[in-house]
């Protein structure tokens, strides 16, 4: 018997949730971090709005199949056609490069916002899907406009969780239903800048959250009730952790934020992370090929040696490392890894970059109608 289909449109704001498995095994100096699940558990929340007929349908369809696998619509990654669809054809013209469309499986198709229907896919072009059979039934007239047409990946599922119907009025209620997606796909990180083998996380949308930044240490506190407490650190490095907020708009940039979110594989892999504060203020224009960046004081000179800064140049974004410090009157004199290869004005935004990881293996994106956001907390890391 086929898996039965899950065809009611999305009327609210998709949760998905992203869940990875890590152990992190800390140390005095560093941390091992050893994954326990390569593909993240996908969990999505859908709710819907129906009427009377909608809610009954809805009920008949959970009370014959709830324990068994569903064919659910992504309507999270949903995309327009690029072209007028029109029945009797074997192919829809749509960009297949940002979302999940995979041949061999299904597509669902609405019209005007209504229930789904399916079309099942033999190949798939960058430009275009290629059907098994004609279209026919999945449209309700000979020709459809793209605007009126929603195109969206279908997955294999199970529900997770109790189906809820909240009945507004008799024939007015919203459906919530969470499903368990099967067969997570294996996705490519998208390409990002990099620093000394790791990307940099430069997205201009990336919002940073400072009321939530803490910095801690792992200590003890040993207190036997007599005397003073003392305090005695377990591991050497001061831990920073932070919470940060993207925000992707429309199909290609709430794909590639997905893949980026895969890459990271939950609290496995790191990345570089800039401050975007402008800690480092120039005092002096640089030359082409000079090294030495003269700077306002910020901290002890101890403090400037192996941290990683981001330059913002007119050419675009330069990583650099400061490896000396000297105070030069006023200033410090810091020496940079290598020279930047171009001018550097005095007026030159410069940040400090900190590498860092997620500091979470549960993900959540909140997919709305106009852009996908998602809060990803991160801590520092030395490795």
């Amino acid at each position: 018997m086929p898996e039965p289909l899950w065809p009611f449109p999305a009327a609210q704001e998709i949760t998905e949730v992203l869940e990875w498995r890590t152990d992190v095994l800390q140390s005095q100096a560093g941390e091992q971090r050893i994954a326990l699940r390569s593909r993240p558990r996908e969990i999505v929340t859908f709710q819907h709005r129906c009427d009377a007929l909608g809610m009954a349908r809805a009920s008949e369809l959970v009370r014959a199949g709830f324990v068994g696998n569903w064919r659910v619509p992504l309507w999270h990654m949903a995309v327009q056609p690029t072209a007028d669809v029109v029945q009797a054809a074997t192919e829809i013209s749509i960009d297949t490069t940002v979302a999940d469309f995979r041949v061999g499986d299904a597509v669902a198709i609405a019209v005007d916002g209504a229930e789904a229907s399916l079309a099942e896919i033999t190949s798939s072009d960058a430009d275009r899907l290629i059907l098994v059979e004609p279209l026919g039934a999945q449209l309700p007239g000979a020709i459809v406009a793209a605007a009126r047409i929603t195109v969206a990946p279908v997955r294999s599922a199970f529900l997770s969780a109790p189906v809820e119907i909240a009945r507004r009025r008799q024939s007015d209620g919203m459906i919530t239903a969470t499903f368990l997606l099967r067969d997570a796909p294996d996705l490519t990180a998208p390409v990002m800048p990099t620093y000394l083998g790791r990307p940099v996380q430069t997205d201009p949308s990336l919002t940073r959250s400072p009321i939530t930044a803490s910095l801690r240490r792992a200590v003890e506190y040993v207190d036997n009730g007599f005397g003073p407490v003392v305090v005695e650190p377990l591991r050497d490095q001061l831990e920073r952790g932070e919470a940060i907020t993207l925000k992707a708009q429309g199909a290609a940039e709430r794909w590639a934020l997905r893949r980026w979110l895969w890459s990271l594989r939950g609290r496995q892999t790191n990345f570089w992370l800039p401050s975007w504060g402008r800690e480092l203020q120039l005092r002096a224009a640089m030359s082409s090929g000079s090294t030495l960046m003269r700077v306002a004081p910020i901290t002890d000179l101890a403090g400037y040696i192996g941290r990683a800064i981001l330059l913002e140049m007119p050419s675009g974004f330069r990583f650099r490392t400061i490896n000396a410090a000297v105070a030069e009157g006023a200033n410090h004199r810091l020496t940079l890894s290598s020279s930047l290869g171009e001018p550097v004005a005095i007026g030159t935004k410069v940040h400090f970059l900190t590498l860092v990881r997620s500091d979470a293996d549960r993900i959540e994106i909140r997919h709305g109608s106009v852009a996908s956001e998602v809060t990803l907390p991160v801590v520092e890391v030395s490795e």
